[in-house]
C-alpha cells in the first residue's frame, strides 16, 4: 500500500483537527510513513522558529498503488478541497493545495505530477525512485528526497562489476519503477562488461503461471548472481514460488524497495543478498510517537482500529467481526514486532520526514521574514501554490543533522548504503550496512566496503562466482562463442610470437623484431644471440682440428728442411713445397676467424683471407704440376721445355695467380665489404649474428675463381698421372685436387642449407677437409719415406721404372 500525502495551508490562529485517513486497506509498512509523516506537522505546529502563528493542515488519501485512484486524487486535489478545516473569518484559502507528499511508487506519481504541474502544485515524492521523474520538461513541479534510479542503477552495477560477475540474472517490476530502473542498470552494465543471460518482468497481478514461470527460469540458469529491480510486494510473491521448489543456491542483488524490508528476511535462502538502501538514521520523538497508541486512541480513529485488530487478532468493534475475541485492553503494542514499531532501521521514513520539512521551509520562506534577529510573517499573505514550487527550488538545509537541497532536476545527492542480510547468533536474517555509495565523490571513490559479507549459503570468505566463461589468463585470447554475449568466449594460446599480458586480452600483440615471448606467452624477452662462439663443443673440435692441421704443415715444413738436400725433397721442387706448406698452415688458421662474433673487421677478414690463401695454395699445387709436366717434356731429345719454366717463372706464376684473387677481393672490399648482421628470418625464436656478404658478386667471384684454378690443376694433374715415374708427383696431385673438389662441390649446396651458425660450421670444415686432403695427399708419403723409409730417398730409387 501506498500513500499521496496532501499538505495544505490553512492561515489560521486556531487549531486545525485532523481529518480521518481514508483507505483502501491497511499495510503496517505504509502506515509507519503516515503517522512519521504527522509526527513531522505536529513537530513544525509546535516550533517557534519555523512558521510561527501558522498551523499545517493535512489530509491522507491512500491510492492503492492503481494509478486510477491516483489520478483521480490528483483531479480531485486540483479542484480544491472546500470545507476541509474548521471555517472562519480568520482563514484564508483553507481549501487550497500548496504541496503533495507522494506518492510511494513511482508509476502513480507519474500520473499525479502530470496532472498538478499544470496547476504549478509541488508533488514532492519521499520513496518514487524513477529516473524518468527528473525530467523537468515532463515533470516540471516533481522533487524527491530519496535519490533517483539512475544512481541507484549506477551503484549496482558497479557492485556488480567490483566483485567480478559478469554473467547475471536480471528481474524486475513490470511498472515505470521496474522497468525503468532495469533499462538504467542494463546501460550501466553493459558499460561495465556485465552480460545478462535473461530478463523477466512480473507483477504481483500477474497470472500464477507466469510466477511459475519465472521461478523456473531462476532455477534453470547458469548464472548465480541474480539483479532484482522490484517492489517489496512482487518481490514477496516470486520468492514464496521459489520457496516451493528451492533449486540452486542464488546471490541476490536487490534495489532499496526490497533489500531493506523485513518482511521478505524471512526468506533464508536469500541469506547473503547484497543490495543499496537508503542511508539509515535517527529521528528523536518519532518511536515514542508511534508507541503511543492505546485502545481509546485507536478506536477514534477507523485505519487505527483496523490495524490494532489486524495485528492483535481482536476485535474493538463488536458488529465488524463477531467471531473474533474482544479487544481486553492487555494488547500491548510495545511488545508487536511489525514494520510499524521497526525504528531501529529508519530510511524511508526520514525521507518523509525530509519532504514534509522541506515544504515547510519552502512556506516559511514565503511567508516570513527575519528583521533584526525577529521572525515577521505575514498571516493575510494570499498565498499561491507557485511561490511554493519557487522556493522548495531554493531550499538548502539541514534538518535533525540530515541535508536536505535539491538540484535542478528535483533530486538529492545520491547516498546509499550497502546492505547485506546477515544471519544474527539468534539465527534471526538482519539487514548490515557494510559499506556505501557516495556519487558527490569523484570517480573511483564513490564505491566502499568497509566490512566483511555474507555470501550465499552462509559463506564469509569465497566470493561466489558467476561468470559465463573463467577468465582468460595471460598468454591468452579471448574468442567469442558464435551467437552467445560478448561474456561467453573461448580462451586460445596467443599465435607463436605474440603474447598478451594481461587478464582477458581481446588480442595478442606481436613482440618487437629482436624480442621472442617466453613460454607462458606473457611476456617479451630478448632473443637469445647465436653465433659459432669459441665455448661451445663444435667450435671446440674445429678450432683443434684448425691448429693441428697447421701444426701438421709446420711440421712437415720442418722435416722437409731438415732434408732439403735429400732428393725426394730436391725432386718435388722445395721452393714450391715450402711455399705451398706455408699457404697451407695460413688455410688452416683461416680457420679460426670464423669461430666468434662476428665484427667489422673480421667480416672482412674472414672472407678475403680465405679466398686469398686458397689461391695461394691452389697456385703452388698448380706450379707443382706445371713442372712435373715440364720435367717430363725436359728428358725429351731435343726438348729445352725447363728453360721456359724455371724457378723465376714459377714464382711468376705463383704471384700472377695470388694477385688476380688481390685485386678481387680488393674491389670486393672497396665497392661493399662483407658486414656483421642480425639474422631475424632463419629462426623467428633467435638472432643469428652472421657476416652478411655485402656483394654476392664479389662473393661468388672469389669462389668462382678459387673453383676455375681447382679445375685447371685438377686437368693437368690428370694428365700427368701416368708419367712413367716410380714416384709421380702428379698422381698425389690428382687425388689432393680430387678431394678439394668434391668437397667444395658438395660446400654449396651444404652451405645453402645450413641454418645459423652451423652455416660457417659448413664453410669451416670445408676450408679444412680440402686443407687436409691437400697435406695429406702431396706431403704425407713423402714425409713417410723420409722418416721411415729412408733406403727409398735416394735417386736410384726414384728413377727407377717398373
Amino acid at each position: 500500500m501506498s500513500y499521496s500525502i496532501l499538505l495544505v495551508i490553512s492561515l489560521c490562529w486556531i487549531n486545525i483537527s485532523s481529518p480521518d485517513l481514508i483507505l483502501c486497506s491497511v499495510n503496517a509498512r505504509d502506515l509507519h510513513f503516515t503517522r512519521t509523516m504527522i509526527f513531522a506537522i505536529e513537530e513544525i505546529n509546535n516550533s517557534t522558529k519555523l512558521l510561527p502563528g501558522f498551523r499545517l493542515g493535512y489530509q491522507i488519501y491512500d491510492t492503492c498503488s492503481a494509478v486510477p485512484v491516483a489520478v483521480h486524487v490528483a483531479f480531485q486535489l486540483s479542484n480544491g478541497q472546500d470545507a476541509v478545516f474548521y471555517k472562519g473569518s480568520n482563514c484564508s484559502q483553507s481549501s487550497v493545495v500548496m504541496a503533495v507528499i507522494g506518492d510511494s511508487g513511482s508509476t502513480p506519481s507519474i500520473s499525479m505530477s502530470r496532472i498538478l504541474g499544470s496547476f504549478n502544485i509541488p508533488l514532492v515524492s519521499h520513496f518514487a525512485t524513477c529516473a524518468c521523474l527528473s525530467d523537468k520538461h515532463q515533470y516540471p513541479t516533481f522533487f524527491r528526497t530519496i535519490p533517483s534510479d539512475y544512481y541507484q542503477a549506477a551503484a549496482l552495477a558497479k557492485l556488480v562489476k567490483h566483485f567480478g560477475w559478469t554473467w547475471i540474472g536480471a528481474i524486475h517490476s513490470d511498472s515505470y519503477y521496474g522497468n525503468y530502473g532495469m533499462a538504467t542498470f542494463l546501460e550501466t552494465a553493459y558499460r561495465e562488461g556485465i552480460c545478462v543471460e535473461y530478463i523477466e518482468s512480473f507483477d504481483w497481478t500477474h497470472p500464477q503461471s507466469k510466477i511459475q514461470r519465472l521461478a523456473d527460469v531462476i532455477r534453470r540458469s547458469t548464472a548465480t548472481v541474480v539483479v532484482a529491480f522490484t517492489s517489496p510486494g512482487d518481490m514477496k510473491i516470486l520468492l514464496k514460488e521459489l520457496a516451493l521448489q528451492p533449486g540452486p543456491s542464488r546471490q541476490w542483488i536487490g534495489s532499496e524497495a526490497w533489500i531493506t524490508d523485513s518482511s521478505l528476511m524471512s526468506f533464508t535462502f536469500c541469506t547473503g543478498a547484497i543490495g543499496v538502501a537508503i542511508q539509515k538514521s535517527v529521528i528523536p520523538g518519532l518511536r515514542d510517537f508511534l508507541l503511543d497508541l492505546s485502545p481509546s486512541k485507536v478506536a477514534s480513529s477507523s485505519v487505527l482500529t483496523e490495524f490494532w485488530e489486524d495485528v492483535f487478532n481482536c476485535t474493538l468493534r463488536k458488529t465488524s467481526h463477531p467471531n473474533k475475541r474482544a479487544c481486553d485492553g492487555t494488547e500491548d503494542i510495545k511488545t508487536l514486532k511489525s514494520p510499524y514499531t521497526e525504528t531501529s532501521q529508519l530510511r524511508v521514513s526520514n525521507m518523509v520526514y525530509k519532504a514534509v520539512y522541506a515544504i515547510a521551509h519552502a512556506i516559511h520562506n514565503v511567508v516570513c521574514h527575519k528583521k533584526n534577529a525577529t521572525i515577521h510573517c505575514n498571516k493575510y499573505i494570499r498565498l499561491e501554490p507557485k511561490q511554493v514550487l519557487t522556493e522548495l527550488k531554493k531550499i538548502n538545509i539541514s534538518q535533525n543533522g540530515y541535508h536536505i537541497s535539491f538540484d535542478k532536476n528535483g533530486d538529492p545527492i545520491a547516498f546509499y548504503e550497502l546492505v547485506n542480510w546477515q544471519k544474527s547468533e539468534s539465527a534471526i536474517i538482519e539487514p548490515v550496512t557494510v559499506g556505501y555509495y557516495d556519487a558527490s565523490l569523484p570517480m573511483g571513490e564513490q564505491f566502499r566496503i568497509n566490512r566483511n559479507l555474507t555470501w550465499l549459503e552462509d559463506g564469509t570468505q569465497v566470493v561466489p562466482v558467476s561468470v559465463c566463461s573463467e577468465r582468460c589468463p595471460p598468454g591468452t585470447r579471448k574468442v567469442l562463442q558464435k551467437g552467445k554475449p560478448i561474456c561467453c568466449y573461448d580462451c586460445l594460446s596467443c599465435p607463436e610470437g605474440e603474447i598478451s599480458n594481461m587478464t582477458d586480452a581481446p588480442d595478442c600483440i606481436l613482440c618487437p623484431k629482436e624480442f621472442w615471448p617466453n613460454t607462458e606467452k606473457n611476456s617479451c624477452f630478448p632473443k637469445p644471440v647465436e653465433f659459432l662462439s669459441f665455448g661451445e663443443v663444435l667450435s671446440i673440435i674445429l678450432a683443434t682440428f684448425s691448429v693441428s692441421g697447421a701444426c701438421l704443415a709446420i711440421f712437415a715444413a720442418v722435416i722437409f728442411f731438415r732434408h732439403r738436400s735429400t732428393p725426394i725433397v730436391r725432386a718435388n721442387n722445395s721452393e714450391l713445397s715450402f711455399l705451398l706448406l706455408f699457404s697451407l698452415t695460413l688455410c688452416f688458421l683461416c680457420a679460426l676467424t670464423f669461430i666468434g662474433a662476428p665484427s667489422r673487421w673480421s667480416c672482412m677478414l674472414r672472407h678475403t683471407a680465405f679466398g686469398i690463401t686458397f689461391v695461394l695454395c691452389i697456385s703452388c699445387v698448380l706450379g707443382k704440376t706445371i713442372v712435373v709436366l715440364m720435367a717430363f717434356k725436359a728428358t725429351l731429345p731435343g726438348s729445352n721445355a725447363m728453360k721456359w719454366f724455371g724457378p723465376p717463372q714459377q714464382r711468376l706464376t705463383v704471384l700472377t695467380f695470388t694477385f688476380i684473387q688481390v685485386i678481387i677481393c680488393t674491389v670486393w672490399l672497396v665497392l661493399s665489404p662483407p658486414f656483421p648482421v642480425k639474422n631475424l628470418t632463419t629462426y623467428k625464436e633467435k638472432i643469428i649474428l652472421e657476416c652478411a656478404l655485402g656483394s654476392v658478386v664479389g662473393f661468388w667471384s672469389v669462389l668462382g675463381y678459387i673453383g676455375l684454378l681447382a679445375i685447371f690443376c685438377f686437368a693437368l694433374a690428370v694428365l700427368a698421372r701416368k708419367l712413367p715415374d716410380n714416384f709421380n708427383e702428379a698422381k698425389m696431385i690428382t687425388f689432393s685436387m680430387l678431394i678439394f673438389c668434391a668437397v667444395w662441390i658438395t660446400f654449396i649446396p651444404a652451405y645453402v642449407s645450413s641454418p645459423g651458425k652451423f652455416t660457417v660450421a659448413v664453410e669451416i670444415f670445408a676450408i679444412l677437409a680440402s686443407s687436409f686432403g691437400l697435406i695429406l695427399c702431396i706431403f704425407a708419403p713423402k714425409c713417410f719415406i723420409i722418416l721411415f723409409q729412408p733406403e727409398k730417398n735416394n735417386k736410384k730409387s726414384l728413377m727407377n721404372k717398373n
